[in-house]
């Protein structure tokens, strides 16, 4: 006799592996790319916070970070005050790739939850 709930948490637990694993597989690439992008979008003056970008990965979430000079992002991203008087004007570029970034990884969930 077949235990059907038996067979039912069977092919659950193995359809859950599976979305999992692609999951997994499509944030490493989602996020290297992310990575990869910021690279060739950050804006260069001496190249050292456009070469800065790393992704780290902390258990479960994948962290993108500028490792060299960090304290610019937000800086450049949002501008800020002159010592003289003034604002600089904003350097969007974290925000723009991020976004791209999350369409990217809800096509790739949709797409391995599908399967």
């Amino acid at each position: 006799m077949i235990d059907l709930g038996a067979e039912i948490t069977k092919a659950l637990k193995t359809y859950t592996a599976a979305v999992e694993k692609d999951l997994t597989d499509s944030k490493d690439q989602i996020t290297k790319k992310a990575a990869k992008r910021l690279r060739t979008v950050s804006p260069k003056l001496t190249g050292s916070y456009r070469k800065g970008w790393r992704v780290k990965k902390e258990k479960k979430p994948y962290i993108i970070h500028n490792k060299t000079d960090y304290q610019l992002t937000h800086l450049l991203e949002k501008g800020h005050a002159n010592a003289g008087g003034g604002r600089t004007r904003p350097i969007v570029h974290i925000e723009t790739v991020e976004k791209e970034a999350i369409d990217e990884f809800i096509k790739a969930a949709k797409k391995a939850v599908k399967q």
